[in-house]
């Protein structure tokens, strides 16, 4: 578990999935994940990331408010299996609405990235989306990430006249030592 000012990052538990779900299987925080979809197909992302955990001793971690444990959605490393970036240690995020605006994906981010440079090799941290959500686009930037065009792609796992198949590719390159 890491801890930040108002956050907790912790690793899935099953009764995580309901309440999680609730909170942002929703039209607007699924607008560029393909729409709202059926509540047993997040049972798989628990799942995955429990994996991850055991695995790789990191996923896209639970993030939970620290004053009054509210379940706000996810944050943290995985594994990217996808697109030109398959192989590299991807950063991700989901929350849920009413938590957006706050500084809560910056800070849940922030110490996602700190975690990974301090217990992973890796030379740089990517991170990937459809063109058109912008919002998480800042977040990127304001992370310090840049974009890198010659990895943008077609997302293989979307219909080919789908607007959310472009896809965008960011990274941000582990900092020199002692900058």
């Amino acid at each position: 578990m890491m801890e930040t000012a108002r956050l907790r990052l912790r690793p899935w538990r099953e009764a995580d999935v309901a309440e999680f779900v609730r909170v942002t299987n929703t039209p607007e925080v699924m607008e560029f994940l393909g729409g709202v979809q059926a509540p047993d197909s997040f049972r798989g992302a628990c799942s995955r990331a429990q994996a991850s955990q055991a695995e790789n001793g990191f996923c896209f971690w639970i993030v939970e408010r620290s004053d009054d444990g509210a379940l706000l959605g996810f944050c943290g490393l995985k594994i990217a299996n996808v697109g030109p970036v398959a192989g590299e240690i991807e950063i991700g995020w989901r929350l849920r609405a009413d938590a957006w605006g706050q500084g809560y994906a910056y800070e849940a981010a922030t110490a996602s990235l700190a975690w990974a440079w301090r217990n992973l090799s890796c030379p740089r941290v990517i991170a990937y989306l459809a063109v058109g959500n912008v919002r998480s686009r800042r977040l990127m930037e304001r992370l310090g990430m840049a974009r890198v065009r010659e990895l943008d792609f077609e997302h293989p796992d979307l219909p080919p006249d789908s607007p959310l198949r472009p896809h965008v590719v960011y990274a941000i390159t582990r900092p020199r030592a002692g900058a």
